[in-house]
């Protein structure tokens, strides 16, 4: 299938023409007449240590059916009836197993039942998970954020998303995916010249051609992730934990934004944001849950999962004195900080789909993140994390690392009130990892706010460096189940290690 084929074929027919039930792009097309077919892979996601959300789209309205089992040939499977998939869900569809042993490998497999003739089903696609533990365990997980950005799409020559397959080499039990899972307002160009005079190529679907507006080009921006067979094998066997920032909307957007930008239509980012978000559940393995939710696994780790985009304010100076106004919201907010104060686990991991102390401008007079440029003491949404960091001290509280992407580069950071203009906190990390493959920048300046201290960087020489590159990165949290100790790797692209650092386990 040539380019120009592809671009006119859409996302969700190319699937279906050309990729079979295993997900290999080089299978033949055929099926047998009448069967339907599972064209995008199967997913899963938001484990729990008794449950999972496993998700799947068809080819037609369908009943999805699913087998579970601890064994990879399902002898003695459990099978789950899961729900009709019709147009109304884009022919997506998920379902959440329950009754699932904790701290186990499971397999799932999944196929769709013809509505026309019973029976009927297609071919399965098979998945795999880790259920959390419920006793101290070791807990591996990796985490990544930017994928598809600045015009870098998929090119096979360049090895495509390859960063899937090193994060997957490292069998995580978990992915924890800090935002940007696509760029809705980033249209794929079809060729981009590199520095060194190579060619890059993208695979474009018609979706990815333009800025998303409509629901159907937002489902487009995940079809086209499901194209690269890295990015697709890597879903299939690792369960997922997936935020939202700006990019499945449109760049920097708070609520109630009316755009200037001529290359929309539609003005109001409210309505694109209410389009966007249907499009990231449909197809996502997320559960009905708000987007910022709590998952524990096991008393050595609790995954604090925020949303710092649904209640945000305005972008503006960022130095205002109001600590009210801010980027989690008042029930967000006083639910992390309940959250914290109730946590006995041993490591308190905020996933934040901004950084907190580096400085993200958005032009020249407005903020995009927490940090506001000013050394000195608390403003603006400073005021926010500053009561959160406030109450968690006084609470008691230890073990809290902040883990985050957005800013295109890798990075360490270490907060200690002794360096800080605030001082009643708790030192803490924050690591920064990403883009998983996207543009590379940075990296950026940083807010002596809250004291922190660069212990280590690694960025591009240039703004919006290519993956061929790269500077393409994810993290990896091993938490030690015995010694309750937590080490962070910094990773490349291949998965190499950059830096790494091992936290011993603090007492509360």
């Amino acid at each position: 299938m040539d380019r120009r084929t592809l671009l006119t074929a859409g996302a969700g027919g190319l699937l279906t023409a050309a990729l079979p039930a295993d997900g290999v792009l080089a299978a033949p097309a055929w099926r047998p007449a009448g069967r339907p077919a599972l064209t995008h892979g199967v997913q899963s996601g938001d484990v729990s240590a008794h449950s999972a959300v496993v998700w799947a789209r068809a080819d037609r309205p369908g009943r999805l059916r699913v087998e579970v089992s601890r064994r990879p040939d399902f002898r003695r499977a459990r099978v789950v009836t899961g729900p009709v998939v019709t147009p109304a869900s884009d022919l997506t569809g998920k379902l959440r197993l329950r009754d699932l042993p904790p701290g186990e490998d499971l397999y799932y497999r999944v196929r769709v039942e013809s509505l026309d003739r019973h029976g009927l089903l297609s071919e399965p696609v098979v998945g795999r998970l880790r259920t959390a533990p419920v006793r101290r365990a070791d807990v591996r997980f990796v985490w990544t954020g930017d994928v598809a950005g600045q015009g870098w799409g998929i090119d096979p020559a360049f090895g495509g998303m390859s960063i899937f397959a090193a994060m997957r080499a490292r069998r995580p039990d978990f992915l924890l995916h800090s935002g940007d899972t696509v760029y809705a307002d980033g249209p794929l160009p079809e060729t981009v010249t590199l520095p060194d005079g190579r060619v890059w190529r993208n695979l474009v679907t018609p979706e990815k051609a333009k800025v998303a507006e409509t629901l159907t080009e937002y489902r487009g921006q995940y079809a086209y992730n499901l194209l690269d067979p890295a990015y697709r094998d890597f879903a299939a066997h690792v369960p997922q934990v997936n935020q939202w920032d700006d990019h499945e909307v449109t760049n920097n957007w708070y609520p109630g934004e009316i755009l200037t930008d001529d290359r929309y239509t539609e003005k109001r980012v409210d309505v694109l944001a209410a389009r966007a978000r249907q499009a990231f559940h449909e197809w996502l393995p997320t559960g009905r849950a708000p987007l910022y939710r709590r998952l524990s696994y096991g008393p050595r780790l609790d995954v604090f999962v925020l949303d710092m985009r649904t209640y945000k304010d305005v972008n503006d100076g960022n130095v205002y004195a109001d600590p009210g106004r801010g980027l989690l919201g008042r029930q967000q907010r006083e639910w992390l900080i309940r959250g914290l104060r109730d946590s006995r686990a041993t490591w308190k991991v905020i996933a934040a789909d901004l950084p907190l102390g580096i400085v993200v401008p958005d032009g020249p007079a407005a903020q995009e993140g927490v940090a506001n440029g000013d050394p000195g003491a608390p403003k603006g949404r400073e005021l926010e994390f500053a009561t959160v960091l406030r109450a968690a001290h006084r609470a008691g509280v230890t073990g809290i690392v902040f883990l985050t992407a957005d800013v295109h580069y890798t990075a360490a950071h270490h907060y200690d009130p002794a360096r800080a203009a605030v001082q009643d906190f708790t030192p803490f990390w924050e690591f920064v990892s990403g883009p998983a493959h996207a543009g590379a920048f940075g990296p950026n300046a940083m807010d002596a706010t809250f004291g922190p201290r660069v212990e280590f960087v690694n960025a591009p020489p240039a703004a919006n460096t290519s993956p061929a590159a790269g500077f393409q990165h994810f993290g990896e949290v091993n938490v030690d189940g015995a010694s309750g100790a937590l080490t962070v790797d910094l990773r490349d692209r291949a998965g190499r290690a950059l830096w790494s650092t091992t936290l011993a386990a603090p007492g509360r």
